[in-house]
């Protein structure tokens, strides 16, 4: 398991400079290269569950901390335990569909990302509801061991070490203003990167799923090519 020190260690040795000045940096290329990591993944190892509560009349509910895309929406109705999967659609949609939020309530149906912090339901709620949002954040950071709290090791650390360790090379590089250099560890990244989404993409499907032809009529796709 790779961790914050062996991280470190790695980046010490591949560039031979083990300044204190140097060293001092290494937290920042770390971090820079997790932001970059959240953005460029579509990877399920990112996704994180948060319960919340409808309130009744209310079209607002609060995004979790730091989410950073919105997978899905579900709610359960207060007679049943049926889960309802709530459909997105454009903030501008859900206004028009409908006006009267504060004045007209009913089951909903559509969600809409209003800001970074918040989303909006249409139509609002006429009861209190339970749901849960299922949302990409980015991993609690790597850190050294300097308490308790400290996170020595994370997803990317885990299970993505070598986009992580070429995008901190990305970052020791330019602060070494070795730009060169720093386009052969970009292309390293990019590979790495690419390696991910595909494998993402394989986790998407079973293997013993059969594509089927969108369009209707005899099955033309190969098991494989999509």
């Amino acid at each position: 398991m790779s961790n914050y020190a062996y991280l470190k260690a790695d980046i010490i040795n591949t560039t031979e400079n083990d300044s204190t000045e140097f060293a001092n940096q290494i937290p920042y290329f770390v971090q820079k290269s997790e932001i970059r990591l959240t953005k460029d993944l579509d990877d399920a190892g990112l996704t994180s569950y948060s319960s919340f509560t409808f309130t009744a009349s209310d079209p607002v509910v609060s995004l979790p901390t730091e989410t950073r895309i919105i997978r899905n929406v579900t709610y359960k109705t207060s007679a049943s335990s049926n889960i309802t999967t709530l459909l997105q659609r454009p903030y501008e949609y859900a206004i028009d569909y409908w006006g009267y939020a504060s004045a007209s309530t009913g089951t909903p149906r559509y969600y809409s990302r209003k800001n970074n912090t918040s989303i909006y339901i249409v139509p609002t709620p006429a009861s209190t509801l339970s749901g849960e949002i299922s949302y990409v954040r980015r991993p609690l950071g790597l850190a050294s061991a300097t308490g308790t709290s400290a996170t020595t090791s994370n997803y990317f650390s885990e299970f993505c070490y070598d986009a992580l360790f070429y995008a901190c090379m990305i970052e020791a590089t330019r602060y070494q203003k070795d730009f060169q250099a720093t386009q052969v560890w970009q292309g390293d990244y990019v590979n790495a990167v690419e390696g991910l989404r595909n494998q993402a993409r394989r986790t998407r499907q079973d293997d013993m799923e059969t594509p089927a032809n969108p369009v209707g009529g005899p099955n033309t796709l190969v098991p494989g090519s999509q």
